[in-house]
Parts: structure tokens; sequence; C-alpha cells
């Protein structure tokens, strides 16, 4: 299940930017089934990439790709700002 805070601000910018009905935004919607051509898609995953102040590499995620859901993306962005977070973390002294 992806983390609730994740989700509803995708949700949102889906609602908001791209006028996608509530109703057709679930964690088991494909991103094909959004109802966004490819370059809406295409401005939705960078409008996430700006609301979570991270860059989400291709080989994690191809949005063209068949049957990635919101679930997946939400694990993805998760994923990513975890690591950029461990990645901007102070090294601890040695000891």
């Amino acid at each position: 299940m992806p983390s609730a805070p994740t989700f509803n601000s995708i949700a949102s910018i889906l609602e908001t930017d791209f006028h996608v009905a509530r109703t057709a935004i679930s964690p088991a919607t494909a991103l094909s089934d959004l109802g966004l051509d490819s370059l809406a898609l295409m401005e939705f995953v960078f409008a996430v990439e700006d609301a979570f102040h991270l860059r989400i590499p291709e080989d994690r995620l191809d949005p063209r790709e068949a049957g990635i859901t919101l679930q997946r993306l939400c694990e993805v962005i998760d994923a990513e700002g975890d690591a950029a977070a461990a990645r901007s973390e102070p090294m601890a002294a040695p000891a």
C-alpha cells in the first residue's frame, strides 16, 4: 500500500492540474487509464517530480510502459525520496 501522503499528493496533482476525476484515481489505477495523452503523461511525471523535489530515473519508472499503476509510482517516489535523504545525511564521524 502506498504511503497516504504520497498518494494524496499525486491524487491532488491529477485533480488540480490535469482535471482527472477523483473517482478515477486509486492506487490500482494504471497511468494509461488516466485519460492523459503521452505529452500530458510526461508533464504529470514532471509535476510529480517537482512536487517531491526529486528526479525519477527512467530505469525505475517509464510512464510509457504499460500497466504502471499509481501505487507503483508512489513506491518509486518513496524509494527515491528515502535514497535522496540517505545521501544527504551527514556521514558519521569515524570511531
